[in-house]
């Protein structure tokens, strides 16, 4: 009688062993699809990524799990609202898309593309000069 307690004693911590086991792997796989979650609900171009290094992450025990969750919550789809204030003396190039035989045309565009791209470089410029004299003032103040 005391042999036959002992085997059922021994099937217990089996069903148990195998329970836990069981757990601990489907709590793995459900782990790991968090940060592709992450990246769908923040619609990051790179889910597919994210969903597959999730998987590697498995076989890696989760050692590279943190850095997945990382580069799935860094991307976000909406500019910050707090460089919304910058776009005062900046220029803008609203025009369509030239066609492929107007190589005329294209040449123009460029031309219009590096004029441009040298108001930009001027107003930074402009910008990064006020900045330094601020800086200056400030510091022969103190």
């Amino acid at each position: 009688m005391l042999n036959l307690q002992n085997v059922m004693l021994d099937f217990l911590a089996l069903g148990i062993l195998v329970f836990t086991a069981i757990s601990l792997l489907f709590g793995a796989i459900a782990i790991l699809d968090i940060p592709y979650k992450i990246a769908v609900a923040r619609n990051n171009p790179q889910q597919d990524a994210i969903y597959f290094a999730g998987w590697v992450s498995l076989f890696t025990l989760h050692a590279i799990w943190p850095l997945l969750w990382i580069w799935s919550a860094v991307y976000r789809e909406d500019p910050s609202p707090r460089f919304s204030h910058i776009n005062e003396d900046t220029a803008i190039n609203d025009k369509a898309a030239p066609e492929a035989s107007d190589a005329g045309q294209l040449e123009g565009d460029i031309t219009d593309s590096v004029i441009l791209l040298r108001h930009r470089f001027e107003v930074l410029d402009d910008r990064i000069e006020r900045i330094e004299k601020a800086i200056m003032a400030a510091s022969e103040a103190a």
